[in-house]
């Protein structure tokens, strides 16, 4: 017994030996003990966590500190931890790579790698990464910063780090008025072609950036002497890390001591020269957004042609923070140069725009870390001067150089992060308001607010003097006529009512929410900084540029010959245009988005489609309503991409399902993709959610362009000032409702037919029956989900017309259901909640076994090739380019670069998805709730379904208080004439109807002729009363044209038919007379 205790102690022991060997090991390592998880913790909440300051306060706390002059240079290899994704791994590791010496580590874009850095001396340290953008996704990429497991302070929970790009290579001469120019590639036209931005990866030296441009400066670490360790956690691209360095950079002196020092060390002016070079020829930029524009708004502009598009200017999408091009260019002789330049910025009005400027790398004085450019309406030169106009005198060396202009916020970024913070400020006394008397108060009633809420006269003096003090700060910077003082200072003035009289709430809640909404649409409209550029001249101060052809008759002559040419170019027909003959084949695409995504796709299919297959492609920007009339007319096109539904509105379609292409199918006006042999193989580029709706018996009439689905939106920091979890399921979020009502918020959730396709398929039902013939919305789990969706607005009061979006920036609605495209826009449109929200499944019902099930519809944009097409296998091959992973990719790419986060494309190709820029995190998300994404089924007659659903909805949740009808009534009435008109339209398309075990070929015909009868009453009021159904006034669905298409006396024929089919023909009459047209 003794020994067997021994010898359990001695393994005890051991035990202990061990693990303290390995703790010794761990903490000798220097790795910390958090996990990825706990890092991503950290970064999904330091918005809404108190302990983690901002920069400014930050710096404030150490601005005693020391900046020690000392190097610490910590090699990328000697890492002591590296993550893949949460799971231990080991990095790949390059010698020599790219011309750099020694061993450089690949963090991947779900990376977490941790370094121990020995500190000699306790002061700040500016912290700069030597790395190489590593082939990815072509997007900025974005890591996390953390010292000994903490966040430092709240900006380097993101900081971008940019890739390196080039206008393709092109050929430079000399024009006939001694020009350089670019040789750039033309349409046959005549119309130079956009270059395609090309990734030129290079080694970088950058330090830590504010990502949102707030903090112009780079930022610094403050670290106590002895030994640290650095996390470095990626959210989005993979970077290749040499190293990383700790020390103290010197700041640019003042252009007065600058030029002081030039002078005493001898420096003199250059004489009789300048240098001319073309704002276009730019050697590098930051992001595929820049790249060349095509201007003809001025004669001044060069190269400048009034019939053709020109590549002569840069700039247009140049206004984002962190975004720089760069040119190059040589002097003959060493001496100070002046830097005049030809630009334009008419984009925001009343404020100034700020660039920081670069000679070879470095800001040469301080006034360049934020040069002005003040609004103007025409193209102007100007040499860049301080604020007396003095203009400034840089000191070149003869031989080349670099200009280098990065946007920066300059004097605006403060004000902006002041307005940023106040309109924060704003709507947390906006929802401690309505806590007291609701989103509607009544102006009768006597709230009491000052009594309820003590402190609000505080924080209403607080916010305006914050208020006050940003319009003081902007009138220095743009004077007392900027427009964008006006919106500040109409908040103020409605503060200053309120201070008063806190009561006046009731009178004016409206109104202040409007204003708020106003403050936060003011930053979106500030932070945007665009310039555009047409050329520079780097010249003595003895030659004055000119400006060319800007007489008042260089104008007039220019106008007038962009009037004549309007009248003989045909705009809508994009790129190169090709006549096709016996041995050609020529496309005819149809795109109805937009110009800018028809310029983008043509440039993709000259570039890549035409020279591998040899199909030449006419693309035509069109109105998508057209399609049904050209195509009866027989001009539509062989082609048609990101097609709708019937309605021709492309945005329509994020709410109801696409049926365009299977109501053109069961016509034969679309081929079926199924004849070809290897559409099973494209079809596994798709979720087959995506592809269902475009299906019917066996064919499929369209290949997917786009898909979205809905997700769930949340206010991190409301929902942590209430204590409210994120609600999983549909219970915990009547839970949820509850609580929200007691704050006077609510939860938001617009009806759509993809809410209640999301509550339909999670509770099991299905739209039609089995064999596609009949609504199966009769059937009790159809009629008991139906009711759920109704209660959602009459018990639980969800508001359903206001924007959930708008409300969800307020914080009036801090969780919204919406679909996934809500994303971008709060991305780029809501910087006044930045950081303070983020996105996730939607709700789900809790299933029999337990498991929940997330399911919610789905909808999207279609590819369809028109029957009519002579040249089906060409439009076949053009399909199958357009949707492939590598074009969808491009595509993708190209929108963003060109209209920013906001046009990230809803690819409905899988893998292209995961290819853009997508945050790993938040893509993470979204895949997460794709497994779930259900296809809703189209039938024919099926565009009756919703109408008649949505129809039953608004007669339950309208005048509910004398309203006697059940959900039950409402949808079972609505069935009725949805049934009809799927028996008619299957009737007309000679399929089999509906058979239950109790129908009897009586019951069958009657069924027939109601759908027959509805139909031809429609045409009738149709040509009497053009597009408008008598019942319901909704517009006339346009597919009713096609099988009216033979003759306006189609429903007489149906009717004289019927009175001479003897009795039973007379029965089936008189029935049918006594039945509502529908």
């Amino acid at each position: 017994m003794l020994s067997g205790k021994k010898s359990l102690m001695s393994m005890v022991l051991a035990l202990l030996l061990l693990c303290g060997a390995a703790l010794a090991e761990e903490s000798t390592s220097g790795a910390t003990a958090l996990t990825n998880a706990d890092y991503q913790q950290i970064v999904s909440t330091y918005s809404i966590d108190a302990s983690i300051p901002g920069y400014a306060d930050y710096l404030e706390r150490y601005e005693d500190a020391a900046h020690p002059d000392v190097t610490v240079t910590v090699d990328a290899d000697t890492f002591v931890r590296y993550e893949d994704a949460g799971i231990a791994a080991q990095p790949r590791v390059f010698e020599d790579y790219e011309g750099m010496a020694g061993k450089s580590v690949l963090t991947g874009e779900e990376s977490l790698t941790e370094w121990v850095v020995d500190v000699p001396e306790s002061g700040l340290y500016d912290l700069t990464l030597l790395y190489y953008p590593y082939a990815g996704k072509n997007s900025a990429i974005q890591r996390a910063f953390f010292v000994d497991g903490k966040l430092p302070y709240s900006e380097l929970a993101m900081v971008d780090f940019n890739r390196v790009w080039v206008n393709g290579a092109y050929e430079e001469y000399t024009d006939e008025n001694g020009i350089v120019v670019r040789k750039w590639d033309k349409d046959n036209q005549g119309n130079d072609l956009k270059p395609s931005p090309i990734e030129q990866p290079e080694w970088c030296a950058h330090g830590l950036y504010d990502t949102n441009g707030y903090i112009s400066g780079e930022m610094s670490i403050y670290l106590e002497a002895g030994q640290h360790t650095l996390t470095l956690l990626s959210m989005r691209e993979p970077m290749l890390l040499r190293s990383i360095t700790l020390s103290n950079h010197s700041r640019p002196a003042a252009y007065a001591d600058v030029k002081a020092a030039g002078d005493a060390a001898g420096h003199q002016d250059a004489t009789g020269v300048s240098v001319r070079f073309e704002a276009e020829n730019a050697v590098k930029t930051s992001s595929q957004m820049l790249y060349p524009v095509q201007d003809q708004s001025s004669a001044v502009v060069y190269p400048m042609s009034a019939r053709y598009l020109l590549n002569n200017s840069i700039g247009s999408s140049w206004k984002n923070a962190g975004q720089w091009i760069e040119w190059a260019f040589e002097v003959p002789q060493d001496g100070y140069y002046e830097i005049s330049m030809v630009d334009k910025q008419n984009f925001v009005r009343g404020i100034d725009v700020y660039r920081k400027i670069m000679i070879d790398g470095e800001v040469p004085f301080a006034e360049f870390n934020a040069q002005p450019f003040s609004y103007t309406q025409t193209w102007r030169i100007e040499t860049l001067s301080d604020e007396d106009g003095n203009a400034y005198r840089v000191y070149l060396t003869a031989g080349k150089h670099t200009l280098r202009m990065e946007v920066v916020l300059g004097d605006m970024a403060n004000i902006i992060a002041q307005v940023q913070d106040c309109v924060q400020q704003l709507n947390n006394i906006y929802r401690q308001v309505i806590y007291i008397t609701g989103v509607a108060p009544d102006q009768y009633r006597d709230y009491q607010l000052t009594a309820s809420l003590p402190k609000l006269e505080g924080e209403l003096r607080a916010v305006q003097a914050d208020i006050d003090s940003a319009i003081a700060a902007l009138e220095k910077t743009a004077g007392n006529d900027s427009d964008k003082l006006t919106v500040l200072r109409t908040m103020s003035d409605q503060l200053d009512e309120l201070i008063e009289d806190q009561e006046r709430f009731t009178e004016v809640l409206s109104s202040f929410k409007t204003n708020v909404r106003a403050c936060g649409n003011w930053i979106t409209q500030v932070l945007a900084q665009p310039l555009q550029v047409d050329r520079f001249y780097i010249h003595a101060a003895d030659t004055q540029p000119k400006l060319d052809n800007s007489s008042w008759w260089e104008s007039l002559a220019h106008e007038t010959e962009r009037l004549y040419y309007s009248f003989i170019i045909d705009y809508n027909k994009v790129g190169n245009v090709a006549e096709g003959d016996t041995e050609n084949v020529v496309l005819t695409l149809w795109i109805g988005t937009g110009r800018d995504q028809a310029n983008v796709i043509k440039s993709l299919i000259d570039e890549k489609f035409t020279p591998a297959t040899g199909i030449s492609v006419n693309v035509q920007l069109v109105d998508m309503n057209t399609l049904l009339r050209a195509t009866l007319a027989g001009e539509g096109p062989d082609v048609a991409i990101q097609v709708a539904n019937t309605n021709g509105i492309a945005g329509a379609v994020l709410n109801t399902g696409n049926d365009t292409p299977v109501n053109y199918g069961l016509r034969n006006a679309v081929l079926d993709l199924t004849q070809f042999e290897d559409f099973p193989e494209i079809a596994k580029r798709f979720n087959e959610s995506a592809i269902i709706p475009f299906s019917f018996d066996g064919a499929t009439y369209a290949l997917p362009d786009t898909q979205t689905w809905l997700m769930m939106f949340y206010r991190k920091d409301i929902l942590a000032e209430i204590g409210l979890e994120v609600p999983q399921t549909w219970d915990e979020v009547k839970v949820a409702m509850s609580i929200l009502s007691k704050n006077q918020m609510e939860f938001g959730m617009l009806p759509s037919e993809q809410v209640f396709a999301m509550l339909l398929f999670q509770n099991g039902g299905r739209y039609y029956t089995d064999d596609n013939a009949a609504s199966a919305l009769d059937e009790d789990v159809a009629i008991n989900v139906f009711k759920k969706y109704c209660e959602y607005y009459t018990d639980y009061k969800l508001d359903k017309e206001t924007s959930a979006e708008e409300r969800f920036r307020t914080g009036e609605c801090p969780i919204i259901i919406s679909d996934y495209t809500t994303y971008n826009n709060l991305q780029v449109s809501a910087p006044d909640i930045l950081g303070l929200w983020d996105f996730t499944t939607v709700p789900g019902t809790v299933q029999a076994d337990g498991s929940i099930d997330r399911s919610t519809g789905t909808t999207g944009l279609a590819d369809i090739i028109m029957s009519a097409t002579q040249h089906p296998d060409e439009s076949w091959e053009f399909l199958k380019w357009w949707t492939s992973t590598e074009t969808q990719t491009l595509y993708g790419r190209e929108m963003e670069s060109l209209m920013g986060a906001s046009a990230r494309v809803a690819t409905a190709n899988t893998e292209a998805l995961a290819n853009l820029s997508w945050p790993m995190r938040d893509y993470r998300a979204l895949v997460e709730q794709m497994q779930y994404v259900r296809g809703i089924p189209q039938v024919p007659g099926g565009y009756y379904t919703w109408r008649n659903i949505n129809n039953a909805f608004y007669t339950i949740t309208t005048d509910t208080a004398t309203n006697n009808t059940t959900p039950r009534e409402a949808l079972m009435d609505k069935v009725y004439y949805i049934n009809a008109e799927i028996n008619y339209k299957r009737t007309e398309f000679g399929l089999p109807l509906h058979q239950t075990e109790d129908t009897t070929q009586e019951e069958q015909d009657e069924q027939s002729d109601l759908g027959a009868w509805q139909a031809s009453v429609a045409w009738q009021n149709h040509l009497e009363a053009p597009r408008v159904l008598p019942a319901d006034g909704a517009v006339l669905h346009p597919v009713l044209l096609l099988h009216c298409a033979a003759g306006a006396d189609g429903h007489r024929r149906f009717l004289h038919g019927l009175e001479h089919a003897g009795e039973a023909g007379v029965r089936r009459l008189a029935k049918l007379r006594q039945a509502p047209a529908g």
